[in-house]
Formats: C-alpha cells, structure tokens, sequence
C-alpha cells in the first residue's frame, strides 16, 4: 500500500485513496528514503472545519486539480491556490511541518497530499511541490 496511507488527523479507513501519500518521516511511493530537505515548495488548503476539509478532500480523490480545490475551499491564500512558497524548516507550526517534510514532491495536477492535519489555525490538506 505504499504512497496511499491515511493522514495524520481524521484518517480512517474512509479517508484512504488516491493521492493520499504515507505521512510516516522519509518514506516515498516507490518505498525508498526521502532525500532530507532544509526547505520545501509547499501548498495547502486550509479548513476551519474537518467536515469541510473531508468535503475538499473527496474533490482531490475525483481527480480535481490541488489549486482549484485551494481556490475553491482554502479560508487561507486561496487566491494563490493555497500556495505558501518555499518555507524553511522551523518556520511552519509543527504538526504541518511534519507532515509537509514527509511528502515527496508533486504537481498540482497529480497531486500526493496529506490531511487533514489539525494545527491551531484549522484543518490542512497539504501538498509539496519541491523539496531543496
């Protein structure tokens, strides 16, 4: 089952499917190391509910690309399609910087996400775009 796992908060049977990536530390699709990153290109889509980060997430398991969604949903940087640019270890809140660190990179297209994870701000489904 490699590169579909369940994310770190609200992650039961029914949240695993397509582009949901393992949020264990280093793991990757192919079941080798994650080479380690001091920054990452990171997005997000940001919900103060879970009921409404579940609705976004069953966009993202139909196939909707991961900026229209952001657009669609985020309550944060929705007009940049939940893109929050290159970010430097230590300077996300923990519980995103976790999860954001595990992901290996993807397109927005084809995107591999974690979520949702709860933080004091709300519920985020995230994704990463590079890793450097």
């Amino acid at each position: 089952m490699a590169g579909k796992t369940k994310g770190k908060e609200g992650g039961d049977s029914k949240n695993k499917g397509k582009g949901k990536a393992d949020s264990g530390e280093g793991s990757s699709k192919s079941g080798g190391k994650l080479k380690a990153a001091n920054s990452i290109n990171v997005r997000h889509i940001l919900c103060e509910k879970h009921s409404k980060a579940l609705e976004a997430i069953g966009k993202l398991e139909e196939g909707s690309k991961f900026d229209a969604i952001a657009r669609e949903y985020s309550e944060d940087k929705a007009r940049q399609g939940g893109s929050l640019g290159w970010k430097v270890r230590g300077s996300l809140v923990k519980e995103f910087e976790e999860a954001a660190y595990a992901l290996e990179p993807s397109t927005c297209d084809k995107p591999v996400w974690t979520g949702p994870v709860k933080s004091a701000h709300g519920y985020h489904i995230i994704m990463v775009e590079g890793r450097k």
